[in-house]
Formats: C-alpha cells, structure tokens, sequence
C-alpha cells in the first residue's frame, strides 16, 4: 500500500482529522517554517512547491460556523476532555440545543455537545454553516443531489436552521436572526 502525503492532501484541501481548535474548512494549507519535512526531519525554512497555497482573492467568500454540534452518548467525559484541553467552560444543558451543553467558538458561533436525542442517532459531527438565505441554500443543496434531512426549524432567539445529507455526511445550514430575511 502506498504512503500517503497527508501535507499534499491537506494543500487539496482534505483532512484526515480535524483538531476543534483549529478548524477552518477547506480554507487550504500553507506550510509555514516550523513545520516538518515528510521524513519527520524539522523543515530548514524551503517550503515544498508541490503544496497548494490558498488564494488570496479579496472576492472569495468564505464558511463561517455558526454551531458545531456533537452527538455522543458520552456528553460528560467529552465535555470534560475539551474544559481540560481548551481552558472553556461548558453550560448547563439547553433544551433548544437538544439539551446540548454549549461553550463558544472563537468566531462568535458555538459548540454543542449533547447526547443522542432518538434511539437510532449514532454519534456525529456536524457543522451549521452561516447562510444568508437558507431556502436558497437548502435549495442549491438539493440541486447538487443532497437528502434534506431536516428541510427547516426554527430556533426561537437564534435563527433558522436546516440539515443535508450529502455522501453520508451531514451538514447543516444556519440563517442567523441578523441575516437579512428574504
């Protein structure tokens, strides 16, 4: 079996594991000094040509996340393990999160752990992605050949959401009450 690059899958924009404090969605990957060489030697400052740069075009727009839900039926131990490693507090489970307990994200959003809320609900990841328009972008969704899952609900006090299921994964899409409403 052939050695993957996880620097050239990375600079494609696809990741193999992604750390909560860090995240950013296929913003792309820029190898910086500090880095390893592929043999795990320390780099001597040359930066690999073969690795994507992210474009630097001031018209790109970009995903925010809203709210990064976590389904587990290990709610307090996780919960635990990101207060330790990350220094944040977690609140009190709230009923219009699924009783998810909730602490926030660097970019104004939140994260929310909650535990399963029917029998068959499996552990995920799932990340709500601002919108400007979430009929547009449910829409355009099912264009492109995704399942609505949750077509839209409201969230009194915070906006409106929808769920799509593309290839298995889940992805939600957040109105916030401050985006126009069209």
């Amino acid at each position: 079996m052939s050695n993957l690059d996880r620097r050239k899958l990375l600079g494609a924009g696809i990741t193999l594991a992604v750390p909560f404090g860090g995240m950013s969605l296929f913003n792309g990957f820029q190898q910086s000094k500090d880095n390893a060489n592929n043999d795990g030697s320390p780099n001597d400052g040359e930066t690999d040509e073969s690795v994507a740069k992210p474009k630097q075009d001031s018209k790109e727009k970009t995903m925010q996340i809203q709210y990064l839900e976590i389904v587990t039926p290990e709610v307090d131990a996780l919960c635990k393990q990101y207060s330790t490693v990350h220094g944040i507090t977690f609140s009190e489970p709230e009923a219009k999160f699924g009783n998810a307990r909730t602490a926030k994200l660097s970019g104004g959003g939140l994260i929310g752990i909650r535990g399963p809320l029917r029998e068959t609900e499996t552990p995920v990841i799932r990340p709500y992605t601002l919108v400007d328009d979430l009929g547009k972008a449910v829409a355009a969704a099912a264009d492109a050949g995704a399942e609505i899952a949750i077509p839209s609900m409201k969230l009194p006090g915070h906006g409106t959401i929808a769920v799509v299921i593309q290839g298995g994964i889940e992805c939600g899409l957040w109105q916030s009450l401050k985006q126009k409403k069209q």
